[in-house]
C-alpha cells in the first residue's frame, strides 16, 4: 500500500512503491485520507466548511497528480504489470491507514516520512511515526 498526501516525500515514495512492485509483482493500492478529523475543532461552520472543501480539493489534485504521473511516463516502463487501486477515504490518517491495512491485508506500506509542516503539522501530529510503530507492534 502507498499512503499518499501529495507531497514530495510522498510522490518519491510513489516511484520507490512503483519500482517495487515491478519487480516483485505485487499490485499497488493507492491510499489518500482526507483528513477531516481535527474539523470538528473548528467552531464557525463557514471555516469549518472552507478548510473541507480546501483539504477534499488538495486530495483530488494529489490523486490526479499521481494517476497522471503513470499514464504520462508510463512509470518509465516499469509499471506495465502492475494494477493500481485508488482508494480515498476519511477521517484522522493514521487510524484509517492502519484500518485499510487490516481490511485490505497489507503486508507492506510504502509513504514518506514526512508530508505536512507548520502549523498543520503540529496540529495533525506524525503519522507516519504512528503507523510504524503500531503496524511494527502488529506484525510481531
Amino acid at each position: 500500500m502507498l499512503a499518499t498526501d501529495g507531497s514530495e516525500n510522498a510522490i518519491r515514495a510513489g516511484e520507490y512503491a512503483i519500482s517495487h512492485a515491478d519487480l516483485t509483482g505485487a499490485d499497488i493500492i493507492v491510499l489518500n485520507v482526507i483528513d477531516t478529523y481535527y474539523l470538528n475543532a473548528i467552531p464557525q461552520p463557514d471555516v469549518r466548511e472552507s478548510v473541507d472543501e480546501e483539504l477534499r480539493s488538495d486530495v483530488k489534485r494529489a490523486v490526479e497528480r499521481f494517476e497522471k504521473t503513470i499514464e504520462e511516463n508510463q512509470c518509465n516502463g516499469k509499471c506495465q504489470n502492475v494494477n493500481f487501486k485508488i482508494i480515498i477515504k476519511e477521517g484522522k490518517p493514521a487510524d484509517i491507514i492502519l484500518k485499510t491495512i487490516d481490511e485490505e491485508g497489507i503486508d507492506q506500506v510504502i509513504m514518506g516520512k514526512s508530508g505536512k509542516h507548520g502549523l498543520e503539522r503540529l496540529l495533525l501530529g506524525k503519522t507516519t511515526s504512528r503507523v510504524i510503530k503500531e503496524f511494527n507492534y502488529q506484525l510481531t
